[in-house]
């Protein structure tokens, strides 16, 4: 059965949005809002809508499934999958895997869509532990003039030393520009950078916090490496996947779609020194000792990789 949504998000305001889902198999607590914004439409012959079914099919009618994540972490999804197709091969995080269990070199496996500036490593070095907040919106977020004045003033009001990633494409038809006054007044802790090593950033003891779009390989580099998230998703999948991490998983926070300064530096505050952002931070070691444990011999990802090898080898 086909389910067509109407949610245009600019027409729909009495509540429809926070409507709950319940009969999505293995994905209880959903709400309308938090369905991937490429199959919400009103449109039937909507062309991704019925891309997105047809490729779901296949999926299904495939011999194995590849997934990048792990057991604990989908266990209610892969189980229900699981039952309707017979090998389903849950390996991720692919970028843990690669670096614990593959002798192959990890940046061939990096898929990065700009340059990386590696001077932000140093400037990591002069900060204390778990002290910095580290902002970036992944490779195609864009958003408005005003919300970007609007996080900028929110990371300095603060008062944490932060790590921001602004694409020069970064805001909607132009180019991505920062008031002088902003960076007069961030002086000495502000570092911004059009693009870095993510994974050694996350990785970095001085990382405390990770403002991001929740794009997949964002979140499951951030959990690997313990740190905790404010969710800020754009599109796609990130409104899925803000979900789970807020409350399935429970390490990270959302910050309110329509940003004011206000709230980025109520959620940073909270999130570093809070008693709420003690729970969270707690909750995101957890889910990295979990992480650690399923990439290492004999955990669920290395047991699924050698299954999944043994049965393409008895097809070769």
């Amino acid at each position: 059965m086909r389910f067509i949504f109407v949610v245009d998000e600019r027409f729909v305001s009495d509540g429809t949005l926070e409507m709950p889902i319940d009969w999505i198999p293995g994905m209880p607590n959903m709400r309308l809002k938090d369905i991937p914004s490429f199959i919400r439409t009103s449109d039937p012959d909507d062309f991704m809508f019925n891309y997105i079914m047809e490729v779901s099919q296949e999926c299904l009618n495939s011999s194995s499934i590849i997934f990048n994540t792990f057991d604990d972490l989908d266990k209610e999804v892969l189980q229900v999958l699981a039952s309707k197709s017979p090998n389903i091969y849950a390996i991720g995080p692919l970028a843990s895997l690669s670096k614990n269990l593959l002798e192959i070199q990890y940046d061939l496996l990096n898929s990065i869509l700009w340059k990386e500036d590696t001077s932000c490593i140093e400037w990591l070095n002069t900060m204390e532990p778990k002290s910095v907040v580290y902002v970036n919106y992944g490779s195609i977020t864009v958003m408005s003039n005003h919300h970007l004045k609007e996080f900028a003033w929110g990371l300095a009001n603060s008062k944490y030393p932060f790590l921001w990633v602004v694409r020069p494409d970064l805001v909607i038809g132009e180019s991505a520009i920062l008031p002088r006054e902003f960076l007069e007044e961030i002086k000495g802790r502000g570092f911004i950078i059009s693009w870095c090593p993510q994974q050694k950033v996350l990785s970095h003891s001085a990382v405390g916090v990770f403002l991001t779009h929740c794009g997949w390989n964002s979140i499951l580099e951030a959990l690997s490496e313990g740190v905790p998230l404010i969710c800020w998703p754009f599109f796609g999948d990130q409104q899925t996947n803000c979900r789970y991490v807020c409350t399935t998983w429970g390490n990270g926070m959302e910050i309110n779609p329509d940003i004011k300064r206000e709230n980025v530096e109520a959620l940073v505050k909270e999130m570093m020194e809070g008693d709420n952002g003690q729970r969270i931070r707690q909750k995101a070691l957890e889910w990295k000792k979990k992480a650690e444990a399923a990439i290492s011999l004999g955990g669920s990802v290395v047991t699924n990789f050698d299954r999944m090898i043994n049965e393409a080898l008895s097809h070769g």
